[in-house]
């Protein structure tokens, strides 16, 4: 299932092409095309739909919002450990407990 999810605006990347920020979902840090929302800020949430930032949130909307999706479990499905889930698959003993973060994802640029 794919959702339109809020996310917290942690940095807009003003110098990308096409604009991009950090967005915090919960924990789970991804890059996510600005295009749409070109005069975002960071400490602003916005509804996120496959990479794209389609419209700004309020915060109490946002949260209201995440607190939905945990409770349903669509969070976990949307963001869980699918690193985890292949390793699992794919039958290897040692299954890594999480996926690499965004420092993992700086580092192999």
């Amino acid at each position: 299932m794919c959702l339109a999810v809020p996310g917290r605006v942690l940095a807009v990347e003003d110098d990308s092409e096409p604009l991009t920020g950090l967005i915090d979902f919960g924990g789970v840090h991804k890059r996510v095309c600005l295009e749409y929302v070109p005069d975002v800020r960071a400490g602003e949430y916005v509804i996120v739909h496959v990479g794209f930032a389609l419209q700004r949130l309020d915060e109490e909307s946002a949260q209201a919002s995440l607190r939905l999706f945990e409770e349903l479990g669509l969070l976990e499905e949307e963001f869980g450990d699918a690193w985890g889930r292949a390793a699992q698959e794919a039958g290897l003993p040692d299954a890594p407990a999480t996926a690499p973060g965004p420092e993992a994802e700086e580092g192999a640029r």
